[in-house]
């Protein structure tokens, strides 16, 4: 963060009514449009009501390869990977969203019934809490603790599951928006939380054809765009900003140099932009950076889970190695 942006998140004018959510996401997007040379927006912040929403049309497009081919290989190895998850465990899904994935492994080596408990955790309490409703009603023995937290920063889990052996769930490659050394820090964080001799279960999307990854970030159906441009939708419900919707578009590029497809909204002309009586002003064609999203080779993830204090006890793939599932064990130390 500039020392401008520093000075403008702190003027930020807050209502003594304003939650510490709130606050942060007011103090994280004047710091981030107020950047000199890129602005910025953190994607966590897409994960409103809305834009869960959106992002579940996203995993069904067709262009769309990440869910549907990690669902495929749940599908294919679900008994595999179930069968290192210790009876009486609290499987915790970080960044839970819809709970598709997770629905895959209870069903498989009847996991749902030899689970202790099962603690979801994701920033969108709206939909968190009514995804725990529906998997309630499916499985009605379950323990089902839902959090509401940014996994991003440090977070307490439910009393009642301490004395339980932990497996992490992260699936859907979204370790991939973070950048490698936040990457890292995830990892090392999620040790720490889940303790030594932990398991993570975690997806990994693999590096392939560019073309398919342009596809698959600008989608025919414009799901993508709204998906991204919902941000400043938020930012113009939450934050009273004035941001025209028409004045901004969605653009995905993937950059070689850093194994990377970056999303960005671009500034179709000059124009001013006001919220919580602040004015940010943009050139025609600047852009906001929303997203980056990481691509792994199986080999370089598994240098950076091991420099994180995980060892990888087995990795599997889709046929055409497009993304991989990868089991961690937590080592002491």
């Amino acid at each position: 963060m500039s020392m401008h942006s520093a000075a403008m998140a702190a003027a930020c004018p807050l209502d003594a009514n304003d939650t510490i959510a709130d606050r942060a996401f007011a103090g994280d997007v004047l710091a981030g449009l107020s950047e000199p040379q890129q602005k910025m927006l953190s994607p966590k912040y897409f994960y409103d009501a809305a834009g869960s929403a959106l992002f579940e049309q996203i995993t069904v497009l067709p262009e769309y390869y990440p869910t549907r081919t990690e669902l495929g290989i749940l599908k294919a190895r679900g008994k595999d990977i179930t069968a290192i998850i210790p009876d009486g465990a609290a499987l915790i899904e970080f960044g839970a969203g819809a709970t598709t994935k997770v629905r895959l492994l209870l069903e498989r080596g009847r996991l749902g019934r030899r689970l202790g408990a099962y603690v979801p955790v994701d920033i969108s309490g709206e939909f968190l809490n009514g995804q725990a409703r529906d998997l309630k009603r499916d499985y009605p023995t379950l323990d089902i603790r839902p959090v509401v937290a940014d996994f991003t920063t440090p977070f307490a889990l439910p009393a009642e599951v301490a004395a339980m052996p932990k497996v992490g769930f992260f699936p859907g490659s979204t370790l991939g928006n973070f950048e490698p050394h936040e990457a890292g820090a995830f990892l090392r964080s999620a040790r720490t939380l889940l303790g030594a001799g932990a398991l993570l279960i975690i997806g990994i999307d693999l590096e392939k054809d560019e073309q398919l990854l342009q596809a698959a970030y600008n989608d025919a159906a414009g799901v993508t765009a709204r998906f991204n441009l919902n941000l400043l939708v938020r930012i113009n419900r939450e934050l009273g900003g004035n941001f025209d919707l028409s004045g901004f578009a969605h653009r995905a590029v993937y950059n070689r140099e850093r194994h990377r497809i970056e999303m960005h909204l671009i500034s179709r002309k000059a124009q001013t932009v006001r919220l919580l009586g602040h004015s940010v002003a943009f050139r025609s064609g600047e852009t906001i950076h929303t997203e980056n999203s990481y691509k792994y080779s199986i080999g370089r993830f598994s240098a950076l889970a091991c420099d994180a204090g995980w060892s990888t006890l087995q990795t599997w793939t889709d046929p055409e190695a497009m993304f991989s599932v990868h089991a961690l064990r937590a080592e002491a130390g």
